[in-house]
Order: C-alpha cells, then structure tokens, then sequence
C-alpha cells in the first residue's frame, strides 16, 4: 500500500491518479467492503474539529487528494508533489474504462433530478456501466430502519461501485459506520455529482491551479457557500500556515534532513 502523509489532521495517500483508480476498479471487482474518501480544505478542517470524525476518514481504504490546497500542503509539508484526483475526474475515468470489471453502480443521495440526469448520462454515454440503482434520501437525519432499508436496497441490486453523494462530513460518517455490511466500494463524492451529470459547469482550468474552484462555486452559490467558505478556508490556512512553521523549526533545528 502507499505511503501516508499526514496534512495537518489527515494521513492522505500519496499516491497517483491512475493507481487510485485501478485500486478501486479491483475492489469493486473482488466486491470488497470499502470506502474511499476526497480529502479537500473543508475536510481537513472538520477533521481537525472533530476526533471522531478525522478517525473515520483516517480508517478509509483511500484517502485522496481532491482539493488543490492539499496538493500544496503535501509539498510545503513533506516536500513531496502529490497529484491532484478530484472526484469529479475519478468517476468519469471509471465510467470510461474501455473494460471496468463489470461495474455496476449505485447512486446514493443528491436529489432526483441529479439523478435523473446521470441515469440519462449513464445511459447515453456509457454502454459498458450499469446503474444498478439509486436512492435519494430525505435531508434529515435518518432512523435505523431507513438506514437498514437503504443498505438492503442496495445490497440487493448486486452494484459493486456506490457514489455517496450526502456531503461532507454526513457521508464520510455514513461510509464508516456501514460500509461493513456492504459488499462494494463506496465513494464519497460530495458536490461531485451534478458536475459528473452535467447539471453545473466545472470551474475554467485556469482557476483549478491556482487552487480557486471554490471561489468558482461562491460566485454559482454564494448565499449557500459564503459563511462555510470564509470559516473554512481561513481555518485551513491557519492550520496549514502553523505546521509549515514547525516543519521550519525541527528541520533548522536538525529533527527532519
């Protein structure tokens, strides 16, 4: 397995944008209970805030690099260049694939329309893919039942690739909890999906390296976006800012070559 390096609160893999993929293509195909988690900025954070919940994502088969900001902390921190995989960009290299292992997935959250839409995609663009099933649930928080019923669902609908869309951290703390009862690989892909669908447009390449598709997104959604965006991206460069200064010391000081 690769390497970790932790960025700030996370232990991320350093790994490649293809090898990711094809690790995830051979769980699916050996239909192993898994979850796989994008690291951006607003996770770190929270992770930072929240031990239980930076457990949860540290115990993922994967944690990827999908914020630009953690590219950058990765070289800052551990001198190390780590490539960028968004998950918009993983899944439509999945669904690409020329022969994925008999992918079948599962969509589960967002809301109808998206849905709907990637069903249409799906469908339209990828003949090789099955959409095995979908369920989008009510935004609240859910009873044992509602949970047992979802997992039977999708158990029973034989997919082997299950895109959680529920945002973070709802989903990341919904992949750890069931991923054991779920004979697939679990993706959680937060805002990803109505990108994938083609219901909104992806930030200009341009901004993607300069690390501003999330101001992207403010100027698409700004009363949603304004207060998480200003809270989260001041705190992760706070947090990224204090532990460049100790990597700093302990190497003037001798501790790290």
């Amino acid at each position: 397995m690769s390497e970790r390096l932790t960025i700030m609160s996370l232990d991320v893999h350093h790994i490649s944008f293809d090898e990711s993929v094809n690790r995830v293509i051979q769980l699916a195909g050996e239909k192993k209970a898994s979850y796989i988690c994008f690291a951006n900025a607003h996770m770190t954070v929270e992770a930072h805030k929240d031990e239980s919940f930076r457990n949860k994502v540290n115990r993922a088969d994967l944690v990827l690099a999908d914020g630009r900001p953690i590219s950058i902390a990765s070289r800052l921190l551990h001198r190390k260049s780590q490539e960028r995989i968004t998950g918009m960009e993983f899944i439509e290299t999945i669904l690409e694939k020329p022969d994925p292992q008999n992918i079948s997935v599962f969509i589960y959250g967002s809301t109808k329309d998206v849905i709907d839409a990637m069903r249409l995609k799906i469908n339209s663009n990828y003949p090789n893919i099955c959409l095995a099933g979908a369920i989008s649930p009510p935004f609240r928080e859910l009873t044992e039942d509602e949970i047992d019923h979802h997992i039977e669902k999708i158990n029973k609908s034989g997919a082997n690739l299950v895109l959680v869309a529920l945002g973070c951290p709802k989903q990341e703390k919904w992949m750890a909890e069931n991923y054991q009862r779920i004979p697939a690989v679990l993706l959680g892909i937060g805002g990803a999906l109505p990108v994938v669908a083609g219901l909104q447009k992806r930030a200009p390449k341009w901004m993607q390296n300069m690390a501003l598709e999330w101001f992207y997104r403010l100027l698409q959604q700004p009363k949603r976006l304004f207060n998480r965006y200003l809270h989260t991206n001041s705190w992760f460069l706070y947090l990224l800012t204090r532990e460049w200064i100790k990597t700093l010391f302990r190497k003037k000081n001798g501790y790290i070559n």
